[in-house]
Order: structure tokens, then C-alpha cells, then sequence
């Protein structure tokens, strides 16, 4: 998806952390990606140092960019990761902002990649839910606009002593079959609704191409491309609400849902 003419600036470098994948991709101010997404296998194991590297060779033939935003499977806390249940202990603890910042030699930002996702498809209104359906399950929770950070509602028990990830994962898919993996998927759903009593619920990640229709009609499946769209959310306060115009953020969340 390449740009023509002249691109304003900040531009920034979107990348996206999975347990089997990363991604990554660059965007202009307006949230417009300027090339294609860029995917590499998650190294195994994943420890810190594996994934910079694979991370450092993306980086050859990116766009210009000024800023780093990252989404992370994970707690994170000002720029440092405290879980990885998906990677490996070695993150726990990590500073990935810095890490990011030293191999870039740009300003970094790092959340929650569920957050993230939340940043490109909500609409600011009411409570809105986010699950990410992956390699795990990412959660984040919006009240009229402002994140909850770090629900990791993953980790909860969902049924029989089982949490959600361990439900809905791509374990659970791949040993249960779509149609079991649905049908939890659908309870799931009604239990989280009861809980958060939400406006609407939008359904992200690699694995929300597996679900099926017939969800109530508050639930909106978003195209995965999302959690590199929402990266641009991580640096608005200083680009786009200090100015008034949340133009950017409107522009990659029509993308997100629309893809």
C-alpha cells in the first residue's frame, strides 16, 4: 500500500508482538498505512533479545518514521513488560520502550496489544469490550473513550476451572474444532456482556476469521489489521488532542472496521 507525494510527519512505526507472529508496518499522521504489512514468525523460544533481532531486520526497507508504537501480548507498565504468558518469563520485567528506542534510535511507546486494538475500532461512546482471538485471548475494556489498561481478562476462570485463553486460544480451537470453539466463543460472549453490561463488543485478532455468524448484533468483528492501525493511538495526546483535531484517529478506525 504504497503512499505518493509528499507525506506529513510525525510518521510512526507500528508493530505488533504475537505469539506467532510479528507485524509490523509505518503510518502517516492521518493513520494511512505507507507500505504493507510486514509478518515474520515469532522465534522459539521467544526471548527478548530473539525477537529485537527478527524486529531489527523488519526494520530494512521501512519508511521514514519518527515515532515507535508497539502493541504487546501482556501487562505492561510504562514501557516495561511484567507478563508474557505467550513468550517466554525473560520479558517479565523488560523495558521494551528503551529496547525499541536503542534499536530505532526513535521515541517509543509500548501497551497492551488488546489496548491497542481498542485504540483503531472504538467509538468513544458508552462502555465498549475488546477481545483479541489469537495465539491467547486479548481483552481491554473503554469507558466513553478512556481505557481500563490491563484487564488480562485471558486469565479469569470462564468454566470448570478453565480460564478464557485456555477456551479460546488456538489451542482450544485446534483441539475442540470450530463449532465447539464457537459455541464457547458464544458463551463467552453472554458472560462478558452480563459482567460488563457493554455497548458494544468488537472481535479482533487472527483467529476472528474462524467465527461463525449469529452473535448478537452488538458485536462487530474488526479486521486484524487493527493492531497496527491503533498503534498511532499510543502518541494522539501529543499530535492530535493538543490541537483539537482527532482526524487521525477517526481515519484508522473507518480503515480498521472497514477491512
Amino acid at each position: 500500500m504504497a503512499s505518493t507525494g509528499a507525506v506529513a510527519h510525525p510518521r510512526t512505526l507500528a508493530i505488533d508482538i504475537g505469539g506467532s507472529g510479528l507485524k509490523m508496518m509505518t503510518l502517516a499522521p492521518s493513520g494511512e498505512p505507507l507500505n504493507a504489512r510486514g509478518r515474520r514468525r515469532t522465534p522459539k523460544p521467544a526471548l527478548p533479545g530473539s525477537v529485537l533481532d527478527v524486529l531489527g531486520d523488519m526494520l530494512i526497507g521501512q519508511p521514514e518514521f519518527d515515532l515507535v508504537a508497539t502493541g504487546f501480548p501482556g501487562v505492561v507498565e510504562n514501557g516495561i513488560t511484567l507478563t508474557a504468558v505467550n513468550l517466554h518469563p525473560d520479558w517479565i520485567g523488560f523495558n521494551l520502550a528503551a529496547a525499541l528506542n536503542k534499536i530505532t534510535g526513535k521515541p517509543a511507546r509500548v501497551a497492551n496489544d488488546a489496548d491497542v486494538q481498542g485504540l483503531a475500532v472504538i467509538e468513544g461512546a458508552g462502555v465498549e469490550f475488546v477481545l483479541t482471538l489469537g495465539t491467547g485471548l486479548g481483552s481491554a475494556l473503554y469507558v466513553d473513550g478512556d481505557l481500563v489498561p490491563n484487564l488480562e481478562i485471558a486469565h479469569h476462570v470462564f468454566r470448570k476451572n478453565r480460564t478464557y485463553e485456555q477456551c479460546l486460544g488456538k489451542q482450544a480451537l485446534k483441539k475442540q474444532g470450530r463449532a465447539k470453539w464457537n459455541f464457547r466463543l458464544r458463551q463467552a460472549v453472554d458472560q462478558l456482556e452480563w459482567t460488563f453490561n457493554y455497548r458494544r463488543l468488537y472481535i479482533g485478532g487472527g483467529n476472528a476469521r474462524k467465527v461463525l455468524p449469529g452473535l448478537p448484533d452488538n458485536v462487530q468483528i474488526v479486521s486484524n489489521l487493527a493492531g497496527l492501525l491503533g498503534c498511532i493511538g499510543l502518541w494522539e495526546t501529543e499530535f492530535q488532542r493538543g490541537s483539537g483535531d482527532s482526524s487521525a484517529v477517526t481515519a484508522f478506525s473507518r480503515t480498521a472496521s472497514a477491512q
